[in-house]
C-alpha cells in the first residue's frame, strides 16, 4: 500500500515579490556584525586591505563605490571600450593562443613553430636572440655573448625562410620580438612573404617596434629618438597602405614590469610610450585614426587576477581618452591587446606552481577580454622548456577557452562594483604619474633622466619588503616549500658552440650570393642608405621600408640592413632596467643552501625544533617555524614535546644541528625559557632563537641564552642569509 502527499495550492491576487519577504540589508548593518565577528580586531586592519599601489581594497563593495547609472561603460566595442574592442569580443572564435618560440637554432626553432600550430596554437611570438635585437650580425665583434642568447639565431632571409618553413603566413600570424633590430627583422619578414607570393592584403603577423620600450629593456636606441620615429613612421606608413592585417607598433610593459613596477606604473608608462610614439607618427604625417591603429599593447600580468583585470580595464579607458585627444576617430581608439604570463612571478623552486601561476593570467586575460594571450611554459625560468612543458603552456589555455568557456560572456566583470571601482583608481594612479612624466618632458626624457627607474625603485623596495616579511607570500618558495624536492634541470645552452653555427652559416649565405648578387646587394644596401640619409620631409614616406625589403631581397643581412636604414647609427646608451624577480631573494638562499649541502657530501644545515608544553600549546609556532627555516633550505628536525629539560637536551643532540627555535605559547615562555634555553646552549646550541615576537620579556629571555627572534613581519631572508652564513655558506 501506498501513500501520496497531499499538494496544496496556495492562490493569491497579490503579486509574489521575495525581495519584499527579504529586504536587503544596509552596509551598517553588515558592518556591525562583521565588527562583532572580529571581537575587537581593528576592522580597517582585518577586512580593508591596502595594496602596493596605496589603493584601499574593502572586502565588501557595495552601489556606493561605482555609480552605474546612466550605463557610463557604454557597450563592449563601443567608446570608452573598457568593455572591448570588439561587439562580439571572443564570443565566436575565442581569443588567440600565442605560443612562445624563442629556441636559439632555426631548424629546431621551425620544429617548435609547426608543433605549437598543429597542436592548438593560433599564432606564433618568434623572438628574435640578443645580437639581433641589438641589430648586430653573429660575425660582429660586438655580438660577443649575445648570439643564441634569449631567442632564435635569425641573421639573413635564409634563416627566417627556415624558422618558418611550411607556415601559411596568410593563416597564422607570427609576431616579430626583435628589440632594436626590429626594423630589419621586419624587412626580412616582408621580404620573405613576398618571396613566397603571399598577398600582401592577407598578411597577418605583428612587427613588434617599440624603441623606447627596447631601450628601457636593452639599454641601447639606435641612433637618436628622432631617427627611430622616422623610421617607425615609414614602415607605418608602408604597411597602412599594403598590409591591412599587419601592425607594426607593440607598446609593450615588460621592460617596466619585469624591473618592478607596480600596476599604476605599468599602465603609466605605457601611456607615456605609446603618447610619444603617437604623436611622432602625427608630426610627420600620418593621419592620426591610421596610426593609432597601428598599436597593439602587450602587458605582462601576474597572480593577482583582479587587479589584472581592472589593468587591462583601465587600459583601454586610458588609451581612448589619450587617443581622442590627438585627434583619433573612435574607430582608432580600441585598443588590441596581448597578454602574457609574468617573468617576474614565475619561480625556479617548485616551478609546477608555475602553472598555476598560468591560469591565473590567462584567466584574467580572458575575462577583461584581451584579443591575445601567451602562457609561459613552467621550466621557462630555468631554462629552454621543453616539450611537455610548452605543452602544459598551451592546454591551460585550451582548456579555459574550450571546455571552461571563458570567452563566451561578454565583458563578465561589466558592473562589478568592486572591479569597477579598482578600475577607476587605477586609472587615476596612472593619469597622475602619466601627467608627472609629461612635465618632465615625456618618457624619453624620463627614461633618459632616471626618473622611471627611480619610480621603478621605489615600488620594488615596498614589494621586496613585503616579500621578504611574507605578507606577500610566493607559494612553494617563501610559503609551504619543499626543501626535499629533485631539482628541474634544463641544460644551458653552449653559448660559443651557437655562435659558431650562426657564424658558419652566415659565411655560407654570403658565399652563395656569388659575384653578381653580391654587386646587387652592394647596390641595394647604398640605395637603402642614400634613402635614410635623405630628410623624411624630401621623401615620400614608406621609401625606407620599401628599400629595405629590396636589401633583404638581395641578400642583405640583419645588421647591414639595421645600420644602412640609419644615417647616423651611433647608438643612445643608458642603464637598462635590471629583471628582479619576485622570488630571488629566497631563490639565492635555497641555492646557497644546496651548495653547502653538496659540500658536505649531503648533509643540509639543520634546525632544531625545541617543541614545549603539549602538541597544542608547539603546533601553531612549530609549523611556522618550520616554513621559515625550510624556505631558506635548511632541514628542521622535531624535538619530542613536553618540558622536561634533559629530554629536549638529548634530542637536539641527536639531531647534530647548531641552532635551535623555541616553539611554545607565550605562557609557557614565561616558565620554560629560563629553564630550556641555558640547557640547550651548554649542550651545543651555536644560535637560540625563540618563535615568537621578543615584547617585555626580552631582557629576561637575552639573560637565558636567546639569540634572535622569529616573528610575523620579521625580515625572513635576511635572518636565513645570516644563519647560512654561520653555517658557511657563500653569500
Amino acid at each position: 500500500m501506498t501513500t501520496t502527499t497531499p499538494r496544496v495550492t496556495v492562490t493569491s491576487d497579490e503579486p509574489f515579490d521575495l525581495r519584499a519577504t527579504f529586504p536587503p540589508p544596509s552596509y551598517e548593518q553588515w558592518r556591525s556584525l562583521a565588527e562583532a565577528e572580529l571581537k575587537g580586531a581593528p576592522f580597517e586592519k582585518k577586512l580593508i586591505q591596502t595594496v602596493l599601489e596605496g589603493i584601499a581594497i574593502p572586502a565588501l563593495s557595495t552601489a556606493q563605490d561605482w555609480d552605474g547609472s546612466g550605463d557610463p561603460r557604454g557597450f563592449p566595442g563601443s567608446a570608452p571600450f573598457l568593455r572591448g574592442s570588439d561587439p562580439l569580443g571572443s564570443v565566436i572564435n575565442g581569443w588567440d593562443i600565442r605560443a612562445d618560440c624563442q629556441a636559439p637554432q632555426v631548424n629546431e626553432a621551425n620544429r617548435i613553430i609547426l608543433d605549437e600550430l598543429m597542436n592548438g596554437a593560433t599564432s606564433i611570438h618568434l623572438r628574435f636572440d640578443a645580437a639581433s635585437a641589438s641589430g648586430l650580425d653573429p660575425d660582429d665583434p660586438r655580438s660577443s655573448g649575445l648570439v643564441g642568447h634569449d631567442g632564435v639565431m635569425i641573421a639573413h632571409l635564409g634563416d627566417l625562410e627556415t624558422v618558418l618553413a611550411t607556415v601559411r603566413l596568410d593563416i597564422a600570424p607570427i609576431a616579430l620580438d626583435a628589440g632594436a633590430g626590429g626594423f630589419a627583422a621586419s624587412a626580412l619578414f616582408l621580404a620573405l612573404a613576398d618571396r613566397r607570393g603571399v598577398d600582401r592584403a592577407v598578411l597577418k603577423g605583428e612587427l613588434g617596434l617599440d624603441p623606447l620600450g627596447s631601450w628601457a629593456r636593452d639599454g641601447m636606441l639606435a641612433g637618436s629618438l628622432s631617427q627611430e620615429l622616422d623610421r617607425l613612421a615609414d614602415l607605418c606608413a608602408w604597411t597602412i597602405r599594403r598590409t591591412p592585417h599587419l601592425r607594426s607598433i607593440e607598446v609593450c610593459s615588460s621592460p617596466y614590469h619585469h624591473a618592478g613596477a607596480d600596476t599604476a606604473q605599468d599602465l603609466a608608462f605605457t601611456m607615456a610610450t605609446a603618447v610619444e610614439m603617437l604623436r611622432g607618427l602625427i608630426d610627420r604625417g600620418l593621419d592620426p585614426t591610421a596610426a593609432a591603429r597601428q598599436f597593439v599593447f602587450s602587458e605582462s600580468l601576474g597572480c593577482r587576477f583582479f587587479k589584472a583585470i581592472a589593468k587591462l580595464r583601465a587600459l583601454r579607458g586610458l588609451w581612448a581618452v589619450l587617443s581622442e585627444c590627438h585627434g583619433v576617430r573612435a574607430e582608432g581608439r580600441a585598443a588590441r591587446i596581448h597578454v602574457r604570463t609574468s617573468r617576474r612571478v614565475l619561480t625556479t623552486r617548485d616551478p609546477w606552481i608555475n602553472m598555476l601561476r598560468d591560469v591565473a593570467a590567462c584567466f584574467a586575460g580572458a575575462v577583461a577580454g584581451v584579443e591575445a594571450i601567451t602562457t609561459a611554459p613552467y621550466d621557462s625560468a630555468i631554462g629552454p622548456p621543453d616539450d611537455h612543458a610548452r605543452r602544459i603552456a598551451r592546454n591551460t589555455q585550451i582548456i579555459l577557452r574550450e571546455e571552461s568557456h571563458l570567452g563566451r560572456t561578454l565583458d563578465p566583470a561589466g558592473g562589478s562594483w568592486s572591479l569597477e571601482r579598482l578600475t577607476n583608481t587605477l586609472a587615476q594612479r596612472a593619469w597622475e604619474i602619466l601627467q608627472e612624466i609629461e612635465r618632465r618632458g615625456g618618457m624619453a626624457a624620463c627614461l633618459q633622466k632616471g626618473y622611471v627607474a627611480e619610480l621603478i625603485d621605489q615600488a620594488y623596495t615596498k614589494r621586496s619588503r613585503d616579500i621578504a616579511t611574507r605578507k606577500e607570500v610566493i607559494t612553494g618558495v617563501s610559503d609551504h616549500p619543499d626543501f626535499r624536492e629533485l631539482r628541474l634541470e634544463r641544460p644551458a645552452p653552449d653559448q660559443k658552440a651557437l655562435a659558431r653555427e650562426a657564424v658558419e652559416r652566415l659565411q655560407a649565405w654570403r658565399r652563395a650570393l656569388g659575384t653578381h648578387d653580391s654587386q646587387a646587394l652592394t647596390q641595394a644596401l647604398d640605395h637603402l642608405a642614400r634613402v635614410a640619409r635623405t630628410p623624411l620631409n624630401e621623401r615620400r614616406l614608406g621609401e625606407l621600408t620599401t628599400a629595405a625589403i629590396a636589401a633583404a631581397q638581395a641578400g642583405a643581412t640583419l645588421g647591414q640592413i639595421h645600420t644602412h636604414s640609419l644615417a647616423d647609427p651611433t647608438p643612445l646608451t643608458i642603464t637598462p632596467l635590471a629583471i628582479h624577480p619576485a622570488a630571488e631573494a629566497f631563490e639565492e638562499l635555497r641555492d646557497a643552501a644546496d651548495a653547502l649541502t653538496a659540500a658536505r657530501g649531503g648533509q643540509r644545515p639543520r634546525v632544531f625544533l625545541a617543541t614545549l608544553g603539549n602538541t597544542a600549546q608547539s603546533l601553531p609556532r612549530a609549523t611556522y617555524a618550520r616554513n621559515f627555516f625550510e624556505a631558506g633550505g635548511f632541514e628542521t628536525i622535531e624535538g619530542p614535546g613536553g618540558e622536561d629539560p634533559e629530554t629536549i637536551a638529548q634530542a637536539f643532540r641527536d639531531s647534530q644541528a647548531k641552532i635551535a627555535v623555541l616553539c611554545s605559547s607565550d605562557p609557557l615562555y614565561e616558565t620554560l625559557v629560563e629553564r630550556i634555553a641555558p640547557v640547550l646552549k651548554q649542550n651545543g646550541a651555536r644560535t637560540l632563537i625563540l618563535a615568537g615576537a621578543p615584547g617585555a620579556r626580552e631582557a629576561k629571555d637575552r639573560a637565558a641564552g636567546v639569540d634572535r627572534y622569529i616573528f610575523i613581519k620579521c625580515d625572513v631572508p635576511r635572518i636565513l642569509r645570516d644563519l647560512l652564513i654561520e653555517e658557511g655558506a657563500k653569500l
